[in-house]
Order: C-alpha cells, then sequence, then structure tokens
C-alpha cells in the first residue's frame, strides 16, 4: 500500500523529511539557502524541525513506539 492511503505511512514519511532536512541544513546550510521553488519545501521543512522539535522528537519517539509493538 503507498504512503499516501495508509495514514501510519503518511506521518512517518512526513516526520522522515522533517528530520532529514533539519540535519541537511545544520550540516551543509548552503544547500537550502533557497526559499522559493522546489527547494523552498525542503527548507520549510528544515524550519519546522528547527522551531518544532521537541514536538518532532515526541513524533519520532511515538512512531518508533507504535511501529515496534503494533
Amino acid at each position: 500500500m503507498s504512503a499516501l492511503f495508509n495514514f501510519n505511512s503518511f506521518l512517518t514519511v512526513v516526520l522522515l523529511v522533517i528530520c532529514t532536512c533539519t540535519y541537511i541544513k545544520i550540516q551543509f546550510p548552503a544547500i537550502l539557502n533557497d526559499r522559493t521553488g522546489f527547494r523552498g519545501f525542503f527548507w520549510k521543512a528544515a524550519r519546522i524541525g528547527e522551531r518544532l522539535s521537541p514536538w518532532v522528537a515526541l513524533g519520532c519517539f511515538a512512531m518508533g513506539i507504535s511501529t515496534i509493538f503494533f
């Protein structure tokens, strides 16, 4: 089943994109300087990861627990 049709998989993909973009922005800030166009989506995901990091971490933890046990 595609991640678009399964809500649990969709949330997992969104959290992975946010965490990956935040990591890339911290390691290589020049890659995500462009705030418009296709790269703008990844810049916004990195911004969400920076500003809401406790909530993103809690979401990653909850998704990990649900993946392991359910």
